[in-house]
């Protein structure tokens, strides 16, 4: 059986399309100021994030820890591998009687290509209430595995979307 794959969505003026993304993935600052609530409560705010671009996903944003008010982030025991940064090590988020598991993570010793991003949290925009670019208010990337955000300037069709499982 032949496998079909979706379409690259061509990008308009000003937009960008994850399929220009490059592989392995690149890291560059995102110029963009970012902020992200849960619980009525504001969990990270600012203008120094970094963006991780990787070919068929929308970017994902790294925040620096002092961007964060790192007190409603609980560090569990799960890992995963990326075969590109390395080891990433996993938060709870907690605010108040509220939690949101597996919300957020982070590359304590990052391969050497991504050392950018080490110790920089990122979140998954699914798992909190408003994650906003610019003041614009993000979609998530579809699956639980993926951590991209979309916003109005990227263009797929994005991994984790139905029927991308073997891309």
């Amino acid at each position: 059986m032949r496998r079909v794959y979706p379409q690259r969505i061509p990008p308009g003026p000003g937009k960008e399309s994850v399929w220009d993304y490059p592989r392995p993935p690149s890291v560059e600052a995102a110029k963009k100021h970012l902020r992200i609530i849960f619980n009525d409560v504001l969990i990270a705010d600012s203008s120094a994030v970094l963006r991780v671009l990787e070919t068929s996903s929308p970017p994902v944003y790294y925040i620096p820890p002092e961007d964060v008010h790192m007190q409603y982030l609980l560090p569990i025991i799960d890992r995963t591998l990326c075969e590109w940064k390395g080891s990433a090590s996993y938060f709870d988020v907690q605010v108040g009687n509220r939690l949101a598991m597996k919300a957020a993570w982070t590359y304590k010793t990052p391969n050497p290509s991504y050392a950018h991003i080490k110790d920089h949290i990122a979140f998954y925009a699914s798992k909190m209430d408003v994650c906003t670019l610019d003041g614009e208010r993000v979609r998530p990337q579809s699956s639980d595995f993926y951590g991209g955000w979309i916003t109005q300037d990227i263009v797929g069709p994005f991994k984790g979307q139905e029927g991308t499982l073997h891309w």
